[in-house]
């Protein structure tokens, strides 16, 4: 096996993160609680009802199969850059630097987009209990926490969204036992799996959030310089994690429909939307639970701005380090063995937002939340699916298992553009409104993966020593070292770059 380490005299960071650490981080960005609360009730009122838990199983075998391609590509390259310098290897360099521009463009906005969130549902959940406080400073007091946190080893937040995510899975796994105990097997409906619901009106709009709900999963090949067996841990955790969230969401939504019946969980849903949770928990746990859970819902949204933020500032980092954002970017604190320096530029970019926003008296959910989660859904959906296609390129003159070098990446690359499709086509519905402004956002993607693309080009021609490290190119394998990678052709158009021989 070989991998791709950091270019020479960049920083060697503290590796600390274990592959329970790493499957602790990605889930946390998933925000598990917070996707049940907000994302299952409406998938049940405009999406396809008592069909959703097999939305959640489509998306999760779809990412199970994205996954093997990923695994298989993660065991060669160990990498701060992720899908960027996955990409690189695959489908070239030019290719990369779009692809990593528009990631820093996706993980920045789906940040924002949850802190959002964050302030917004704090402030609700603490004014009901007499503490109303607001937004912009619970705001404020999250950005500094996350800020703080960010400027630290990556060990110490994965401590703390350990804590979250293991709270908030277990308020709802106490709330399926319940629903289990009262409904026995009548708690899990067979009609949820038939043709018949599976297909119903609305099946776009499901399979959109089914795939929303998986958000932050991919971020584990972020932490490849971080992990302290990068080979196995990272593809292990990113398989680890798909497992669990599937199986999760899907027993949970499932369980959902049990309690409220088939014939009644759309109108339940459209009734109740974000509160129908909270419901079914002073029904089946009682009220004390139902104050935990609030609670809890805020700290899920925390862990998932942490995870994010996390994601953003090495995205941030790495491009940095290849001359693709501005170098100072490319920093680690002497004492934490951290990103410092990306994690204050995320955290002044999301309070600049949040300060915007917040003059133009806007709503932190109706308005910069869900306009923000739209498109860094939307971006991080492309980006997965552009991955894919990268896996089955670096394969192509390998010989390895064709199911992980190639059915499975072609296979989560069409689930994952279609995905994609759907989300785009539904974007006023993921979002919330129809408003020009927001529903043209996705262009945004586009112009700065263009940008991306025509930086890398220029670099080519004027600066070929810069555009030839792009990706971790020009960096020599992991031992046992194999002969130094082959320069590029001056007259080679694709870009793609040279591989160690496995």
């Amino acid at each position: 096996m070989t991998s791709t380490p950091p270019p020479e005299g960049s920083a060697r960071f503290p590796r600390t993160l274990t592959t329970p650490k790493i499957v602790f981080i990605i889930i946390a960005a998933a925000a598990p609680l917070a996707a049940m609360v907000f994302t299952v009730p409406l998938a049940f009122a405009i999406g396809t009802g008592p069909g959703v838990p097999a939305m959640f199983l489509f998306a999760g075998l779809t990412l199970l199969c994205f996954s093997a391609g990923y695994a298989a590509i993660a065991r060669r390259i160990s990498h701060m850059g992720g899908f960027y310098t996955h990409i690189a290897h695959g489908l070239g360099r030019r290719t990369a630097a779009g692809s990593g521009l528009l990631a820093v463009l996706a993980y920045n906005a789906a940040t924002v987009g949850v802190l959002g969130a964050f302030a917004y549902f704090t402030q609700n959940v603490a004014a009901a209990h007499g503490l109303d406080l607001p937004w912009q400073l619970w705001a404020g007091l999250g950005l500094l926490l996350v800020g703080m946190l960010g400027y630290r080893e990556a060990d110490l937040s994965a401590r703390l969204l350990s804590l979250c995510m293991v709270c908030e899975i277990a308020i709802l796994i106490a709330l399926d036992i319940a629903i289990l105990v009262r409904h026995g097997g009548a708690a899990l409906p067979a009609a949820s799996f038939t043709p018949h619901e599976m297909l119903a009106p609305g099946l776009g709009v499901a399979v959109m959030f089914g795939f929303a709900s998986f958000l932050g999963f991919e971020s584990a090949a972020l932490y490849g310089e971080e992990a302290k067996a990068p080979h196995r841990s990272v593809p292990r955790a990113t398989v680890v994690a798909v497992l669990t969230v599937a199986s999760f969401y899907a027993l949970t939504s499932w369980a959902a429909v049990g309690a409220l019946g088939t014939e009644r969980v759309r109108a339940q849903a459209e009734s109740h939307l974000g509160d129908l949770f909270f419901l079914l928990s002073d029904d089946y746990l009682g009220h004390p639970a139902t104050v935990t859970m609030q609670i809890l819902l805020c700290t899920s949204l925390f862990a998932a701005w942490l995870a994010l933020h996390n994601a953003a500032n090495r995205y941030m980092y790495a491009l940095s380090r290849d001359g693709l954002l501005p170098h100072a970017l490319h920093a680690t604190h002497a004492g934490h063995g951290c990103v410092h320096r990306a994690s204050v530029v995320q955290s002044v970019l999301s309070a600049a937002v949040v300060t915007l926003f917040a003059v133009a008296g806007l709503d932190p959910y109706v308005n910069m939340s869900t306009s923000m989660l739209g498109l860094g859904t939307l971006g991080i959906i492309l980006l997965q699916a552009v991955a894919s296609v990268a896996v089955i390129g670096y394969f192509r003159h390998q010989r390895e298992g064709r199911w992980k070098t190639v059915v499975a990446p072609a296979l989560g690359a069409l689930g994952l553009i279609s995905a994609a499709v759907l989300v785009l086509s539904n974007f006023d519905v993921l979002t919330g409104t129809d408003e020009p402004l927001v529903t043209a956002l996705p262009w945004l993607l586009l112009l700065v993966a263009g940008l991306g693309f025509a930086l890398a080009s220029w670099l080519r021609s004027a600066r070929p020593g810069r555009y030839a490290r792009l990706g971790g190119a020009s960096t020599p394998a992991s031992p046992p070292p194999p002969a130094p990678a082959p320069a590029v052709p001056a007259g080679d158009s694709s870009g793609s770059l040279s591989r160690a021989a496995p």
